[in-house]
């Protein structure tokens, strides 16, 4: 990631969070931080839990960041930003963790000015993880109609063939929900863990052999032997850490999104 990228990602991630750009140059910026951001980034929290308890005045910090020495000026001070360094993997984070969770709507162009419909769908990414020895993931993209109670698979490509954006269009309203979406998740959930279970167990069933031909070994190796309990009981705990078989789901992304309801789908 070259320094001119990183000065227009961060450009656009303040912009995209409300914070005044104060200054800017080819070089650097100044920016004006909300009280969110703030309390995102500037590591405070002894500060704004005071300012919680007092009632004061809250006073969010100007930030100066500079992305290329050479090209600003010599009388600018801030914090130099480059690829690797802790205030960007901070940002990172920030907008891996707004990115989680979003709220989306189809770009509808009506012909007339009659009202169109959006119907709302819960879409979950989860990652599913097959681990033992050896560790094998799988992507699950479901889509769940929070009316109709209506789940599709691969959802995301459902989506990636529409056009998305963070506003509602005009001449369109959104429809209410049957289904909370706080309930959605946990369907959704309940699904994938069901398809995870589903999986083939050859690679558990192969993780278990390996454990117990390893377990033997071990058991030989301190056969006969004393005062070694302690270091016997560590290894073992070790092969157990290494070929127990285990499953764990990730939910990588997801949100809302309403779209309209296309014929034959």
């Amino acid at each position: 990631m070259e320094q001119r990228e990183i000065h227009t990602f961060l450009l656009r991630f303040f912009q995209a969070n409300q914070c005044d750009i104060l200054e800017e140059s080819a070089g650097h910026m100044t920016v004006q931080l909300t009280i969110e951001m703030d309390k995102l980034i500037m590591n405070r929290p002894f500060y704004w839990h005071w300012l919680e308890k007092t009632g004061g005045v809250p006073e969010p910090r100007q930030l100066t960041l500079i992305t290329d020495q050479k090209k600003a000026d010599d009388s600018v001070e801030g914090e130099f930003v480059h690829f690797g360094s802790p205030r960007l993997f901070q940002i990172f984070e920030v907008v891996k963790q707004q990115g989680r969770f979003i709220r989306l709507y189809e770009k509808v162009r009506p012909l007339t000015n009659s009202q169109i419909a959006l119907e709302p769908w819960l879409g979950l990414n989860v990652k599913i993880s097959y681990l033992a020895d050896r560790k094998k993931d799988k992507l699950l993209s479901l889509g769940l109609h929070l009316i109709r109670g209506e789940v599709i698979e691969q959802f995301q490509e459902k989506l990636e063939a529409r056009e998305l954006s963070s506003q509602i269009p005009d001449y369109c309203f959104t429809m209410s929900t049957m289904i909370k979406p706080e309930s959605g998740v946990k369907r959704l959930y309940s699904l994938m863990e069901r398809y995870a279970n589903e999986e083939p167990d050859d690679w558990a069933v192969r993780a278990v052999q390996k454990w117990k031909e390893d377990s033997e070994l071990l058991n030989q190796f301190y056969e006969g032997t004393s005062d070694t309990s302690v270091e016997y009981e560590i290894e073992r705990q070790a092969l157990k850490t290494l070929y127990e078989p285990k499953i764990s789901l990730t939910i990588e992304n997801g949100g809302l999104f309403y779209l309209q309801q296309k014929r034959g789908g």
